[in-house]
């Protein structure tokens, strides 16, 4: 995990409650990082079908999983990481001009 607790405290808090967009170019962390330590791409239209589908299941009402710790932020409540994954998608997107 990255930082130190008050330091993951103001960055959870401001990535999460500020009122601006989040910024283009942040490093992604080593863990989560595709081909690192993250999913290596592989086929485009296989990738987009199982990423609709994670995020159905992030999505649901009844989830079949445990929430896991954020690399940066640590614990989140399912709130939180709601309103990360809704941040997260909406950051993405709009690299794409959607």
């Amino acid at each position: 995990m990255a930082g130190s607790p008050l330091q993951r405290m103001v960055v959870k808090f401001l990535a999460l409650y500020a009122p601006v967009k989040w910024p283009a170019g942040v490093k992604t962390r080593p863990e989560v990082e595709q081909g690192v330590g993250g999913t290596a791409p592989g086929d485009f239209e296989s990738d987009r079908r199982n990423l609709i589908t994670v995020m159905q299941r992030f999505a649901a009402a009844n989830r079949d999983f445990e929430w896991a710790p954020h690399p940066i932020f640590g614990k989140l409540s399912e709130r939180e990481w709601l309103r990360w994954g809704y941040l997260h998608a909406d950051h993405h997107l709009r690299q794409f001009g959607l």
